[in-house]
Formats: C-alpha cells, sequence, structure tokens
C-alpha cells in the first residue's frame, strides 16, 4: 500500500456551519494551539467568535465602522487585531470585548495585519500602498517604520524573525531583511493577493489573481511548482498548505475547495471538487494542530467547518 498523505479536503464533510453575519465574510482565523475556536470577519462591521465544534457564537466584536477585511491572533489568545475599511488598525481585549488601541495613519482601507510571534509588534498594508509597523509596547501612536516600495495596494503580508515579506496589486512579491536592511523583490506578473509560508521559512506559498498559485523558493524567488485548475482572476482567495504541508488547499470564485498534491502539482480526487459555497470562497485555514479540520468563509455569508468524516 501506498503511504497515506493524511486526509483531503475534498472527502471531508461540512462539520458545522457558522452564519451569524449579514453578508460576505472576509476572513476566518483558527485561535492558536488545540483549541477550536474561530474568529470571523464580514462585510457587516463586525467580528464574531465561535466555537468550531459546536458552531455557536461566544461574542461579537463591533467597534468598525467600516467592512473587516483582516484579523490576527495573538499566539496566547488574549488578544487580536483587526483591520478593514476603516484606516484604522483595531485591538482588541478577547476577555472583554473591548478595543485596547486603535492605530491610525494609513490613507486608505487596511487589507491585512498581522502580528510578530510575541505580539509585539503589529504590521499592517493598505489600498495606500505602504506597510506600516507599529510597536505596541511604546507609548507612541506613530508607526516605527514605513515601507513605500510598492506601487498599489497591499493585499497581504507575513511577519517572519527576521524579515517581512509583502504582497500587492503591482504584482510583486518583496522580501525586507531587517538584518541586513535589504530589499529582494520578485515580479509574479499579476496582482497577490495572500502569502503563506511553510513552517521552515524555506517556501512561499503565492496567490495571484491569473488562476495560479505558486510555491516559490523564500531565498531565491524562484518558482518551484505551480497549482492551477480553480478559478480565481478578481477576489482574494486565500489559500493554505493542507496536514503536514503535504497537499495545497484553496476556495476559489466559483464556491469550490480544491486540494493538490504539494510535490507533483496534481489534482487531488474529486477533479472537480463539488461546490463548497455559494459564491467566492475568500478565505481558507487549516486548523493549526488538527490534521482533519479547515474552515472555509466566503461571500456567500457563511463560514463552514470541514472534518473529515472517518474523524467525526
Amino acid at each position: 500500500m501506498a503511504p497515506s498523505r493524511g486526509p483531503q479536503p475534498p472527502a471531508r464533510t461540512v462539520h458545522t456551519t457558522l452564519s451569524a453575519h449579514k453578508g460576505p465574510v472576509n476572513v476566518a482565523r483558527y485561535s492558536k494551539g488545540s483549541a477550536k475556536y474561530i474568529l470571523t470577519g464580514g462585510q457587516d462591521r463586525t467580528v464574531r467568535l465561535w466555537n468550531a465544534n459546536l458552531g455557536t457564537e461566544i461574542k461579537a466584536f463591533s467597534a468598525h465602522g467600516y467592512e473587516v477585511l483582516s484579523i490576527t491572533v495573538s499566539n496566547d489568545n488574549a488578544k487580536f487585531a483587526s483591520s478593514g475599511g476603516d484606516r484604522s488598525v483595531f485591538l482588541w481585549d478577547v476577555a472583554t470585548a473591548t478595543t485596547t488601541r486603535r492605530l491610525s495613519g494609513h490613507m486608505g482601507k487596511i487589507h491585512v495585519v498581522e502580528f510578530n510571534e510575541d505580539a509585539s509588534v503589529v504590521a499592517s498594508g493598505s489600498y495606500d500602498a505602504t506597510v506600516r509597523l507599529w510597536d505596541l509596547r511604546a507609548q507612541s501612536r506613530s508607526p516605527i517604520q514605513l515601507l513605500e516600495d510598492a506601487k498599489d495596494t497591499i493585499q497581504t503580508l507575513h511577519v517572519g524573525s527576521s524579515s517581512i515579506i509583502t504582497g500587492s496589486v503591482d504584482g510583486y512579491v518583496r522580501t525586507y531583511d531587517l538584518r541586513k536592511g535589504e530589499l529582494r523583490s520578485d515580479f509574479i506578473g499579476h496582482p497577490v493577493t495572500s502569502l503563506v509560508p511553510t513552517q521552515d521559512g524555506q517556501t512561499l506559498l503565492v496567490t495571484s489573481l491569473d488562476n495560479h498559485i505558486r510555491l516559490m523558493d523564500m531565498s531565491t524567488g524562484k518558482a518551484l511548482n505551480d497549482f492551477t485548475g480553480h478559478v480565481n482572476n478578481s477576489y482574494r482567495c486565500r489559500a493554505c498548505f493542507g496536514h503536514a504541508e503535504a497537499s495545497v488547499i484553496c476556495g476559489d470564485e466559483s464556491g469550490m475547495v480544491w486540494a493538490w498534491d504539494l510535490l507533483d502539482a496534481k489534482l487531488i480526487n474529486p477533479s472537480p471538487p463539488p461546490k463548497a459555497h455559494s459564491k467566492v470562497i475568500t478565505w481558507t485555514e487549516h486548523h493549526p494542530s488538527d490534521p482533519n479540520e479547515i474552515v472555509t468563509s466566503s461571500a456567500d455569508g457563511t463560514a463552514k467547518v470541514w472534518r473529515n468524516p472517518e474523524q467525526g
């Protein structure tokens, strides 16, 4: 028998549907560790916390005046940051469901926020084509660094221990080496909408608006693999790695969740997969520790938790 790669998403069934949002759900982030909690952000200006096992809403976080486009969760799960049309980064205390800080300075909507490892710094990327880094331990409300190399909207970014990687509508992935003070720009040629690195930091999963997902070598920018078959040329459809980073998973604009083998880029059956949502799938994320679970969010107003049926 061939060795099993672990359960794959097309074989999964809906375990729970999260459906309290009014309008599109733009983002769905798992809490860190083994707990089964999910934060979703939507067009209805709210962030909602869910019990992923039960599908029940625990609390709603309401302070945004515009749509929520991005969420990042601290490693201790005590706080998170969110952003969207407000042009400010909102910092939240989970226990009290209140904002502890708002960071202003961007001139357009903020498409992405990400913490560093200890959540002492948050990075924000905006329609204004800049990335701003904010020191959350400082009293100052001014950013500690401003990255202005992009020529168009920043849609996605990753904060590493010694680097920051950004993806822009101008078609570039930019890697800032903070120790060396160097910048490398890799031209994809189409708007870049999501970046997800492997855990070892050697490769990067890059989603772009040309119906392609590319696996890139982090040190050279060379394309190592190319995943195709899905429809993604108009909206941000965030991709992710499957269990043990053996596969790539992404929802597309037709509401299907696709999966490919990481090594040979072949589609994992069924191909094409059945519809998972009735509208574009905006976000796909694998549970940080459960090999059998992913979450998808969609413009159809729902987020769905998927499990391998053998695992319940």
